[in-house]
C-alpha cells in the first residue's frame, strides 16, 4: 500500500509539473519587461507568458564578453540564453520574432539559438540595462567567439530594447 501511494504521488507530481504544460508559469511581481506569445505551452497571462526582470534573472545566467558595433571595446553581457527563455515557456517552432519597444522586429531562426549561445541580456558590465542604454533586454550574439557572426545580417537580428517575442 505504501509503495502504491508513493507511485501515485510521483505520478501526480509528474502530471502537475511545469513540463507537463498543466501548471502555469509563475506570474510577474514587478513591471512586465517581456511578453512571449505564439507556439508556447507555459502561460501566465491568457495565452501569453509575461516576464519581469527578476523572473528572467532567475533563469540560468550566461555571460559573454564580446566586441559589438554599438559599444567601444569589449563589453560583458549577462542574461539567460534565448533557448532557456524558450524552454521556460515550452516554446516550439522554427522562427523567433523579436520586437523592440519601437516596434522594430527581427526574425531569428531557431537554428541560431541551437548553434550559438545567444543571450537575452539583462545586464551590461554587471549593471541592469536601462532603456536609454538599449535595455531592458538586448539580444546578443557571441561575436568574438564566433567571428562569422560579425556581419550586417546578424547585427540586424541583435535587437535591443526587446519587449516582445513571438515563437512560430
Amino acid at each position: 500500500m505504501v509503495v502504491n501511494l508513493r507511485i501515485a504521488g510521483l505520478c501526480l507530481a509528474l502530471v502537475l509539473s511545469p513540463a507537463s504544460g498543466i501548471a502555469d508559469l509563475a506570474k510577474p511581481t514587478g513591471p512586465v519587461v517581456l511578453e512571449v506569445s505564439g507556439s508556447i505551452a507555459e502561460v501566465n497571462a491568457g495565452k501569453m507568458a509575461d516576464f519581469d526582470l527578476d523572473m528572467l534573472e532567475a533563469l540560468p545566467q550566461h555571460t559573454t564578453t564580446t566586441k559589438t558595433p554599438w559599444f567601444e571595446g569589449e563589453t560583458t553581457f549577462t542574461g539567460p540564453l534565448l533557448s532557456d527563455v524558450m524552454a521556460a515557456v515550452a516554446g516550439s517552432g522554427d522562427i523567433i520574432k523579436v520586437s523592440a519597444l519601437n516596434d522594430y522586429t527581427a526574425e531569428i531562426p531557431i537554428s541560431d539559438v541551437k548553434d550559438y549561445p545567444v543571450i537575452l541580456a539583462t545586464r551590461i558590465d554587471g549593471k541592469r540595462i536601462s532603456v536609454r542604454d538599449k535595455g531592458p533586454l538586448f539580444v546578443v550574439y557571441p561575436f568574438s567567439e564566433a567571428p562569422e557572426l560579425y556581419n550586417e545580417v546578424t547585427f540586424n537580428k541583435s535587437v535591443w530594447q526587446v519587449a516582445r517575442i513571438g515563437i512560430e
